[in-house]
């Protein structure tokens, strides 16, 4: 059998995700989710959530437990989405840079302060729609399938990680990077490119394995 005959089953999952507010979504083997070790440096060292969410390292699993995990699925759903955040040419070169650099122009700094206010409230949004489509995989049978967001969880102001309890163990989902997934590689294996750095409006991705 195809492959395309064999991700026809997952149908439901590409329509529902579409229906959730998603411009794209795909099917692909699980092997074909790239890893890699260097990822999460970009959380380490980087992200300022590195360490005070219980959804990011040093708290979610390693990359090489996640590469073990991974071959214990078959698909992988990409979910591509557009954000309402916006940044021109300017702003996009200056976003981490406006989070420490009290120097940048005021005009530059309200406009990142603005990107971020709205990339932040849109994240919930992308959350919802991946428990979402986990619940419905559930719900087909697929019973292990998880899914993870994009970016870093907000579901609490302040994470409560001195006591090492999620507040929220239901709802809260990793972001890919937080384990190792290169979604820039992935999704363009995928066939459905994302453009980073950024250019406008983010395109955000989510990812849900299935089995």
């Amino acid at each position: 059998m195809s492959r395309a005959k064999n991700t026809r089953e997952f149908d439901f999952l590409r329509t529902l995700a579409l229906n959730l507010g998603a411009t794209e979504a795909r099917v692909i083997p699980a092997g074909a989710v790239v890893v890699e070790n260097r990822v999460v440096l970009k959380c380490r060292f980087g992200c300022d959530d590195y360490g005070k969410r219980l959804t990011c390292p040093p708290f979610t699993p390693r990359v090489d437990e996640f590469r073990k995990m991974l071959k214990d699925y078959k698909y992988a759903l990409i979910v591509k989405f557009k954000s309402p955040a916006e940044a021109d040419k300017d702003v996009s070169r200056s976003l981490l840079r406006s989070q420490y650099d009290s120097t940048m122009s005021r005009d530059l700094r309200e406009k990142a302060s603005k990107f971020w206010a709205d990339w932040k409230s849109d994240k919930k949004r992308i959350l919802l729609a991946v428990l979402e489509l986990e619940r419905a995989a559930f719900n087909k049978g697929y019973t292990f399938a998880v899914g993870f967001t994009s970016g870093s969880c907000g579901l609490c102001e302040k994470c409560n990680v001195e006591a090492g309890i999620c507040l929220h163990p239901t709802m809260a989902r990793c972001p890919e990077h937080a384990v190792g997934v290169n979604m820039k590689k992935t999704a363009e294996k995928a066939g459905m490119p994302i453009t980073f750095p950024i250019k406008g409006k983010p395109e955000p991705t989510a990812l849900l394995l299935i089995d």
